[in-house]
């Protein structure tokens, strides 16, 4: 079963924009690419670094901290196909931006 986890409101991240959310003791990536909203672990796998802090150009985010990139609408690292960013299913429920967890 999935429950929902409201993380910030969609206000609060204008397009081309990101923001590091911490909910439930977790780190959340929140990135708001055309007005859809895409949502990231936020812990860059390679040092942790803050994911929802880095630079983003279209839908590719850079780490601030040691330049790993990743497509924000897949996660997807962008030198090693076999690097893969954990990502959340992400809707707009009455102004927030939410996202599904399994239980």
């Amino acid at each position: 079963m999935k429950q929902t986890l409201p993380l910030i409101p969609s206000d609060d991240i204008p397009e081309g924009k990101s923001a590091e959310v911490v909910a439930e003791g977790r780190v959340f990536a929140v990135f708001n690419i055309r007005d859809k909203f895409y949502v990231l672990d936020g812990m860059c796998p390679h040092a942790g670094g803050p994911l929802g802090q880095g630079t983003l150009q279209g839908c590719i985010v850079t780490c601030p901290w040691h330049g790993w990139q990743f497509d924000v609408t897949t996660g997807q690292h962008q030198l090693s196909d076999g690097i893969c960013q954990p990502g959340y299913d992400a809707a707009v429920v009455d102004g927030m931006v939410v996202i599904r967890l399994d239980e």
